[in-house]
């Protein structure tokens, strides 16, 4: 208890004055903090100040308090051992004080003379959609991303670099290492064309003065969201295919919001998210087609990855300016990413994330932006998607709105939309894309496709 007692007895007024030097660190004075100074001289400031603060601290704590007590704690052997141990405890405490805190940089921003500010870009995003199944309709589950067996993910990303070197440990070095040693990755780039199947590929040049360049533009700063489509035939092997999606999408969502992305390189964000589902211990079995797109911040560009017949439009004042295209095998087999057990391995379709289409262009402030599965595509004609976002974002007549008023805009289109692909899904009589494409090979039939059915829209916001 003595020993109890002795502890308590120096460490209680230590605690205090910690907590005060902390309190003047992280809410100094104003003189400090003036918005005339330059931002290096706050930061020395700063550094002067905690630096100053914190050697005080540390005499006071190491010659005040441990003589004090000393005296007393010499009674016995064991109160030396407990002097002797709180000795270490206080030079280790003081030693990471100053280490952590002292050399904490305060961020500066500047202006970027490439483009405006990343906080000034960013995707307003509404989503909705319904399952295949009329009983699973849970918006618990759509909140956190689900939809049936459909999955979708919108995240944001803004770097805040405030030094000029390069880190080989920076998640663009990790994710695309051939951009230090200067080599070139393909990209395909559409015809600006809507409905345009033909794809060039560009080459994508990273050197070590480019990854410099960008990394002091917010290079690795984007808007990014995605759909998956988990595909349906796992069930009759019990396999619930909305997992694997599901997982898909949130491990790309955790990789945009911890910084492991490139904000060029959407098929490498998709790679990655499938190489941690294979090389997870309890490995999720299933298919699923995916479409990522990026809005960077460095170039106002949006770079997409898009396998199988998941896909994308952007309407710009009433028009389709660009559109991706489905990646099929065949008729209503798409393009997929699967993780098949090993026995079934060679009876399963399984694509690599290289395999996906990959599409950039330049976007204006007011591009609307519709990511969605092929539940919405195999049930709405273009032109009534179309109809629907000019009539209810888009609209020349309609005043430029504030972020809520977008916000709603997009919520009741996306809304409109969902409802209008759920009832031409279920009417026998209707001549729906996917029956004009079984039509083409060789199939009669009409009506829709009764599917999950998952839009997600996004406005480009360029203030």
């Amino acid at each position: 208890m003595s020993n109890l007692v002795i502890c308590q007895n120096f460490l209680c007024p230590s605690i205090a004055r910690i907590n005060l030097c902390f309190h003047r660190v992280f809410f100094p004075k104003v003189s400090a903090e003036s918005p005339s100074l330059p931002c290096d001289v706050k930061s020395r400031l700063r550094k002067a100040s905690i630096h100053s603060e914190l050697r005080e601290l540390i005499v006071s704590v190491t010659s005040s308090n441990l003589k004090k007590h000393a005296a007393s704690a010499m009674k016995s052997s064991r109160a030396l051992r407990m002097q002797t141990t709180l000795g270490c405890l206080s030079r280790l405490v003081s030693r990471s004080f100053v280490s952590g805190v002292v050399n904490t940089k305060e961020p500066c921003h500047a202006q970027n003379p490439h483009g405006p500010p990343s906080d000034q870009t960013r995707l307003v995003t509404a989503v909705s959609g319904f399952p295949k199944q009329k009983t699973g309709y849970n918006i618990d589950h759509i909140l956190k991303g689900q939809i049936g067996e459909d999955a979708y993910f919108v995240a944001r990303h803004v770097d805040d670099w405030n030094n000029n070197l390069v880190d080989e440990t920076m998640p663009q070095y990790l994710l695309h290492p051939e951009a230090n040693r200067g080599q070139a990755s393909p990209a395909k780039s559409p015809s600006n064309r809507a409905n345009t199947a033909n794809t060039t590929s560009s080459p994508m040049v990273a050197s070590n003065a480019g990854v410099q360049s960008l990394r002091n533009s917010s290079s690795n700063s984007a808007d990014v969201i995605g759909v998956a489509d988990g595909v349906g035939g796992w069930r009759q092997y019990g396999v619930d295919p909305g997992l694997f999606s599901s997982h898909l999408m949130k491990n790309c969502e955790r990789l945009v919001k911890a910084g492991y992305l490139v904000s060029n390189h959407p098929a490498k964000l998709l790679a990655q998210g499938f190489r941690e589902m294979k090389e997870c211990k309890q490995q999720i079995m299933g298919s699923s087609t995916a479409c990522v797109m990026m809005l960077s911040h460095a170039d106002l560009k949006l770079y997409t990855a898009n396998i199988g017949d998941s896909g994308f439009l952007v309407v710009r004042r009433g028009e389709v300016v660009h559109r991706s295209q489905e990646q099929q095998h065949s008729f209503n087999t798409p393009f997929q990413l699967s993780l098949p057990p090993s026995e079934m391995a060679s009876d399963v379709l399984s694509d690599h994330p290289e395999s996906a289409d990959r599409y950039e262009f330049n976007v204006e402030d007011g591009d609307v932006i519709m990511l969605a599965t092929d539940g919405i595509f195999d049930n709405v004609p273009d032109s009534l998607l179309v109809d629907e976002i000019s009539a209810k974002v888009s609209s020349p007549d309609l005043v430029a709105p504030s972020h809520d008023e977008l916000t709603a805009r997009l919520q009741q289109c996306a809304n409109s939309i969902a409802l209008i692909a759920r009832k031409l899904s279920q009417d026998p009589d209707f001549l729906s894309p996917f029956a004009q494409n079984a039509r083409a090979n060789g199939f009669r039939m009409s009506g829709g496709k009764e599917d999950d059915i998952t839009v997600l829209l996004a406005a480009v916001r360029i203030s």
